[in-house]
């Protein structure tokens, strides 16, 4: 098998390249692309080095399946380009999420929905879908009426820019900026552009995309993103109005048992989900599970994940391990 990993110079890119090769996903033949200032750099995988090359000549190579993390300038244009060749394409950037001919996918919620012939799959953002992997089991069980969210997002889902700035303020360096004000000691109620209805887009797609993955367009959303001096790994405090009465402890055993999911709730003894904790680990964090004390039909939880894993570069890897195992993301030129 032939895979592409497009944007392989870049945090999330060198991610997939790491869960590539731990989930031991059968590649034959790495394909890494990046931007023409990178072409011919040597990127090691699985023992192996490979010369970064270019769009075009990644293209005439037809890899079986492309991991795009370049950015939605660069999915818009190239994207369809791949998928004319016969490349299933695992995008992550926002190119193609509300699309309604792509589908938004979170494989522990809404594999079943992948057929033979879609083309180009998109990743959701990182917020998404660590939260609507513990909204998921709610929503079957009781009905999800309204979601109030605030997401505490560390530094790296800036990219490597807002690392920088972070580590520069730390150090007493003058460097480039990614956010408009200091990171390092604060806390920023911006996550993304501002839109005309005073949402930021980062807030909006948590609406959009939370919708579209649930397959639930009457879900009311509101959101509030925070970006928080912290280098990895996102929070996310939700608060779940549910359409039918819950007990606490059923909600807790189906949390626990859903995949991809683990639950730390005992803060009696300060156990709870922390970003520091969630590094480098692939699972979804639930923790601080209790009922609203203004609504009784509400529930509050505390969700934490690794952004550049679960919420990124694993998220990609997953679809592609569930296209291999359904046989879905064959052509006549592939092995499978």
């Amino acid at each position: 098998m032939k895979v592409a990993i497009v944007g392989v110079t870049g945090l999330v890119g060198s991610v997939m390249l790491k869960v590539l090769e731990e989930k031991n996903f059968p590649v034959e033949t790495l394909i890494p692309v990046a931007s023409a200032r990178s072409v011919g750099k040597q990127i090691s995988f699985a023992g192996k080095q490979y010369a970064v090359v270019d769009m075009e000549t990644a293209i005439g190579m037809q890899p079986d399946i492309a991991l795009f993390s370049a950015g939605g300038v660069a999915s818009r244009e190239w994207a369809p380009k791949f998928a004319a060749v016969g490349t299933k394409v695992i995008d992550n950037s926002s190119a193609w999420r509300m699309d309604p001919n792509c589908k938004l996918v979170v494989p522990e919620v809404n594999g079943y929905l992948l057929t033979e012939e879609d083309r180009i799959i998109a990743n959701p953002n990182c917020s998404t879908i660590q939260m609507v992997l513990a909204l998921f089991p709610l929503h079957k069980n009781y009905g999800i009426d309204r979601l109030v969210v605030a997401t505490y997002q560390s530094v790296s889902g800036s990219g490597v820019a807002g690392i920088q700035q972070l580590e520069d303020e730390r150090n007493g360096v003058i460097g480039n900026k990614a956010y408009p004000h200091n990171i390092d000691k604060n806390c920023l109620p911006h996550g993304g552009d501002f839109t005309d209805n005073g949402y930021t887009v980062e807030e909006m797609k948590l609406v959009h995309e939370t919708r579209k993955i649930l397959g639930d367009d009457s879900i009311r959303v509101t959101a509030t993103v925070v970006r928080v001096p912290v280098e990895g790994g996102h929070s996310e405090a939700v608060n779940v109005a549910l359409k039918q009465p819950f007990n606490l402890n059923d909600v807790r055993s189906l949390l626990e048992n859903t995949a991809g999911i683990t639950v730390q709730d005992d803060p009696q003894n300060n156990v709870y989900p922390m970003p520091l904790h969630a590094a480098g680990k692939d699972d979804v964090f639930v923790g601080r599970l209790r009922q609203d004390s203004s609504n009784p039909d509400t529930l509050d939880m505390w969700v934490v994940s690794d952004n550049l894993r679960k919420g990124a570069a694993t998220n990609a890897v997953q679809i592609a391990e569930y296209l291999l195992r359904e046989q879905l993301a064959w052509n006549t030129s592939s092995n499978f």
